[in-house]
């Protein structure tokens, strides 16, 4: 069967790997949450041990959803008194997106209606409403016009374990807790002798969490306590009797294996006290030992090697103190240097405040807030011996001169206009062929960050050269620039019909912000071909920013909204972006938060852009469009910019106010405009030369721009 586990976001793949280990026989990532493939026992086996998922899902319907009418029929069309009995309990979530159902209490509202109605015109009774303890828990989702009703089979958040009763003011949900200790690689280091030491510790989830995960304890053992999650109808009271045995088998060995090697501290008595009785609830109180003490006064446990997994203020309710964790930092190194480390952190800065230095980072949302998870392995690596730096070989010297040389050139122009982010060498040196950018982070310690693409060579050039060459560029930028290795991202870019792929390449999730004139915007080098803004439109996103003020602007293929930042940050009144892409429009969305921009009047719209186009009836003074060479996905009809320009700019003609302005712009480098077909409905100038900055006049054909206006 196919069904789906949910999760908060950022763990998806980790709770992909959790559920292909129980049996799946697939399982693939998705916005928060997997979709599974397996034997229908799976679902029961993923609600009793899965210490990642927050619901899992069993399938009853999938019908077309455009309306409440088609949202009451498709659940009515149901047999329901094979789901619930006529006299039992239901209660309903919904998750709703579109433009005719967005009240997601009036969408369950509904739902139950078709439900009851059902079964009262059948047996005369209905069922009630219990939203605590129902007999049937649904769930529903509503997806781009398609309805998806399944069976919460766990009855609820699977995240509350069942021994949480005390809490402090910000509480670590515990699927939460146990993706940091896997992160942390808490399991192996259980194995081999290691221990857990939480120095603010909280209600205690970590420990908690750490201790019944050491101990294989499922979690439906402690959260149900022999009970059944649902009393679903066609729920499988044997398969489940026979995971509770075997769960019941499993905790028994594990707790009488169980070592002491758990330690936790706070400054706070009242969270000692909860985490006290917090521990005694699961049962392994004995297991942990709590210490009143501020993180200042961190003493190290009897054991070489353990796990630091610690969640430290960082949200709205809690402040935010760098100096909190810049004491942290110091504390740990001083008191387990040779220890690993996962750091929970509000922020990317937060991360940085505790002088720590990061082998691996993840965006992890612990609710609503997205939070810097930081693993350091070990705390404070050991001092390496100086060793003596070889000379460069004469390839790499000729980088390194030219290097030098460009940021000699660069200096005076960067720091006239204030310039971050900017391409340092573009195979300037034709046998030395990459493209090299250079990030400069905006907060903290504002660390450089080097962007390296190798080019792809020629079949005739032999693979040793080609290996050789390239290592001698990368002994260049090591000579030039003081950046650790972790700073330094490379990339090979392949040429596949009409220009450079895109895709995720990495799972990271390590992003950081820049500037860009007077806007901030979020980059990730690793897990994408793009970072998240392509330098070379810099003129043409400062140049819409400075002419957005009191206008409509329009932004088509918006990828991650720059353009849109500069325009609402430049004052327009107006924004609306137009991309196929989900990934990248929550990125703009991220973008536009970022810079305090929210609100109904700045639009991000999940479309194929040409049909949206076409459909669309309001009018805007100020538009851009900068599609991708070609488009095939499988979501929207193929798109080829040198066959369809055409077509695209006459209906986004269409949309632009009179006396305003588009600016098209594309990188397709043979790309030719057609002029007699866009004569018939616009005038046009080609800026190109305008839109080309001091970094970009070695390569000016990275791309081609032109002004239309109304005819």
């Amino acid at each position: 069967m196919k069904f789906f586990v949910a999760c908060a976001k950022g763990l998806e793949y980790l709770l992909v790997d959790e559920l292909l280990a129980m049996g799946a026989t697939r399982a693939t990532a998705a916005t928060a949450g997997a979709n599974v493939e397996g034997v229908d026992a799976l679902a029961y086996r993923a609600a009793m041990f899965s210490r990642l998922a927050s619901r899992v899902l069993w399938p009853l319907a999938e019908f077309d959803c455009e309306n409440e009418a088609d949202l009451y029929q498709g659940v009515h069309e149901l047999d329901w008194s094979a789901h619930v009995a006529p006299e039992g309990t239901l209660a309903v979530d919904a998750h709703v997106s579109g433009p005719t159902l967005t009240h997601e209490r009036f969408a369950a509202q509904r739902i139950k209606d078709a439900v009851v109605d059902r079964i009262r015109a059948s047996h005369g009774v209905r069922p009630s409403v219990d939203v605590d303890a129902p007999d049937l828990r649904l769930n529903f989702a509503l997806r781009k016009g398609r309805g998806f009703l399944s069976v919460d089979l766990g009855g609820g958040a699977l995240h509350r374990r069942g021994w949480r009763q005390s809490q402090g003011d910000a509480p670590l949900k515990e699927n939460l807790a146990a993706a940091m200790l896997v992160r942390g690689q808490w399991p192996r280091i259980y194995s081999e002798g290691g221990a857990l030491l939480d120095p603010m510790c909280g209600s205690g989830t970590l420990l908690i969490e750490g201790a019944l995960m050491a101990a294989d304890e499922a979690p439906g053992l402690l959260r149900w306590r022999g009970q059944q999650p649902s009393r679903w109808l066609r729920f499988d009271t044997r398969a489940w009797s026979a995971l509770e045995t075997e769960a019941k088998s499993r905790a028994a060995t594990g707790r009488a294996a169980l070592k002491p090697v758990f330690f936790g501290a706070d400054s706070d008595p009242k969270a000692l006290h909860a985490a006290m009785g917090n521990a005694d609830r699961a049962g392994v109180g004995e297991l942990i030992r709590f210490d009143r003490k501020p993180i200042v006064n961190l003493t190290a446990p009897a054991f070489a090697r353990g796990l630091v997994a610690c969640n430290p203020p960082y949200n709205q309710r809690l402040a935010a103190d760098t100096d909190l964790y810049r004491e942290i930092g110091d504390a740990l190194r001083k008191a387990v240097p040779d220890w690993r480390a996962a750091l929970l952190c509000g922020n990317d800065e937060l991360a940085h405040a505790t002088g720590l230095r990061a082998s691996k980072k993840y965006t992890m949302h612990n609710g609503t807030i997205e939070c810097t998870l930081v693993l350091c392995d070990p705390i404070q690596p050991p001092m390496r011996e100086a060793k003596p730096v070889a000379a460069l070989s004469e390839g790499a010297a000729m980088v390194a001169n030219r290097l030098r040389k460009n940021l000699k050139r660069f200096k005076s122009w960067r720091t006239r206009n204030g310039i971050d982010c900017y391409r340092v060498y573009d195979a300037d040196l034709p046998e030395y062929s990459a493209a090299i950018d250079l990030y400069q982070e905006l907060d903290g310690a504002r660390r450089q960050f080097l962007h390296v693409q190798e080019y792809a060579a020629p079949d005739t050039i032999p693979e040793a050269d080609t290996r050789r060459r390239f290592g001698e560029l990368l002994a260049a930028l090591h000579d030039v620039f003081p950046v650790p290795r972790e700073q330094v991202v490379v990339k090979t870019r392949l040429r596949g019909k009409g220009g450079s792929k895109y895709g995720r390449l990495d799972k990271t999730g390590d992003f950081f912000i820049v500037a860009e004139g007077p806007v901030k915007l979020r980059v990730n080098l690793q897990d994408y071909l793009d970072t998240g803004v392509f330098l070379d439109h810099r003129p043409l996103r400062l140049r819409i920013g400075a002419e957005a003020r009191g206008k409509r602007f329009l932004n088509l293929f918006s990828y991650t909204g720059a353009a849109t930042v500069h325009a609402a940050v430049g004052g327009a009144v107006q924004t609306t972006s137009v991309d196929l892409s989900a990934t990248y429009l929550d990125w703009a969305a991220k973008n536009l938060a970022l810079n305090g921009v929210d609100g109904p009047e700045h639009r991000l719209v999940q479309a194929d852009v040409p049909q949206w186009l076409e459909n669309d009836r309001n009018q805007y003074h100020l538009i851009f469009c900068d599609p991708p060479t070609f488009s095939n996905s499988a979501r929207a009809e193929d798109f080829d910019t040198q066959r369809d320009h055409p077509r695209l700019l006459r209906a986004a003609m269409a949309r632009l106010a009179p006396g305003g302005l588009l600016l098209f712009s594309n990188n397709f480098r043979r790309f030719k405009l057609d002029d007699a077909a866009i004569a018939e409905f616009a005038s046009v100038r080609e800026i190109s030369k305008q839109t080309i900055d001091v970094d970009f006049e070695r390569n000016p054909r990275i791309h081609r721009a032109w002004e239309l206006r109304r005819l």
